[in-house]
């Protein structure tokens, strides 16, 4: 089992989606993304299989949450910095956001 300190070491941020494009040499449908994380850590990549509930548009400005501390994954040839997190529903990948706007760069807790 994991442990609360192991889910302490989790740096799990709110950002705010500002740009898509489809990502075409991924091996799953997929997007690229540019969330911005605020300040403090700034504007990151990452690849999202999402493309089952989304269209690019419905994305843009969309805020999200974020792993923010793993170590960046090299996805064809694109590296992922963060990891955005969602929930494997039925019918596809469900992005997890806050029910209410916050600053971008706000911490999980």
């Amino acid at each position: 089992m994991a442990t609360f300190d192991d889910f302490m070491k989790l740096d799990i941020r709110v950002g705010e989606i500002i740009e898509v494009n489809d990502f075409k040499k991924a091996k799953k449908p997929a997007y690229q993304l540019k969330v911005d994380l605020g300040k403090e850590i700034g504007i990151k990549k990452s690849s999202a299989q999402i493309k089952d509930l989304y269209e690019i548009e419905d994305l843009i400005g969309k805020q999200v949450m974020a792993v923010v501390n793993f170590p960046p994954r090299q996805i064809a040839d694109f590296m992922s910095e963060i990891l955005v997190l969602g929930i494997y529903g039925e019918r596809g990948v469900v992005l997890i956001q806050p029910d209410q706007k916050v600053k971008n760069g706000d911490k999980l807790g």
